[in-house]
């Protein structure tokens, strides 16, 4: 008596089944991805970024209303040390270091919120243009190589040499610099989605190049740049300190913390506190973006 073997049936999905499972998925996207960033705040080290953060830029923003008198208002006692008037001290025209230092971490909140999400944004373009086409990706990829090539105070350097020292010459150095971090990351983010199933899927359909991108490629590319983005925030504060204090960031008599601590070390031996004040308040900046990268980085990888 024969007996038969059983018939195995292989079910392959279409291709509109895997867009159709690719939309499912994405309805919850929002939602599940708000509450896993939120959920990197919620962790140790996101709570002491945060807390650090905020109480900065509270400062920063707050500082015309608790000092009214401005930046810039000189008194006879110059080089005071610490006391309870001034407590990082006066400057060599008797000028509230304190004061000027809070002064000064506005000037740098004010070009990071500028320059950071214009790198962020324009870079990420850059990498993802060889979605659209295949030889201007390559070509933008050289040219971030380029730039890559020279480290961030060099090239801030020869960018403030063309337009002059000043705000707008720090945000375009920092802007520039940023770009190869974020294009790179975007085109490897391009790689890696173009060999997924509902991308074929969706170009065996017909749908445009551009819908792929922004539909498909561009979501999953976010976390890695939000976590990118908060790691080169720490890369602009150095850039903005480095090209300052060399002379060639805020002019006086605006303050920033680079500036201060261009001016500060020329008085280091008499008023110590020139330079300890501001360099505190930088290390606390950098910290509190550390952390909070760290922190999303931890949650946006987390299986």
């Amino acid at each position: 008596m024969s007996q038969q073997n059983p018939t195995t049936i292989v079910t392959v999905p279409s291709t509109t089944t895997i867009l159709a499972q690719q939309r499912k998925q994405r309805r919850l996207t929002p939602n599940a991805t708000a509450k896993r960033y939120l959920a990197a705040f919620r962790t140790g080290r996101g709570i002491a970024g945060l807390v650090i953060l905020i109480v900065l830029v509270a400062l920063a923003l707050l500082a015309p209303v608790l000092f009214p008198g401005g930046y810039d208002q000189q008194s006879g006692d110059a080089l005071a040390g610490p006391s309870l008037a001034h407590p990082f001290g006066t400057d060599e025209l008797g000028r509230d270091i304190l004061i000027r230092t809070i002064y000064g971490l506005r000037m740098d909140l004010s070009i990071i919120v500028v320059s950071v999400p214009i790198s962020m944004v324009l870079g990420t373009a850059l990498g993802l243009l060889g979605a659209l086409s295949r030889f201007a990706g390559s070509f933008v990829q050289r040219v971030l190589d380029i730039i890559l090539g020279f480290p961030g105070v060099v090239l801030g350097v020869c960018i403030v040499l063309i337009m002059g020292p000043g705000w707008l010459a720090l945000v375009v150095a920092i802007t520039v610099s940023g770009l190869p971090l974020f294009g790179r990351q975007a085109r490897a983010a391009l790689l890696e989605q173009m060999q997924r199933e509902y991308v074929t899927a969706a170009r065996t359909l017909g749908v445009s190049k551009g819908t792929i991108l922004v539909r498909h490629i561009l979501p999953n590319a976010v976390d890695p740049i939000l976590v990118n983005g908060a790691i080169f925030v720490v890369v602009a504060v150095f850039i903005e300190a480095g090209l300052s204090i060399i002379g060639l960031g805020i002019q006086p008599p605006e303050p920033s913390l680079g500036s201060l601590l261009n001016v500060g070390i020329r008085f280091i031996e008499q008023a110590p506190m020139y330079i300890i004040g501001p360099t505190l308040v930088l290390i606390l900046l950098s910290m509190s973006f550390s952390l909070l990268s760290d922190a999303l980085n931890e949650t946006v990888t987390r299986k």
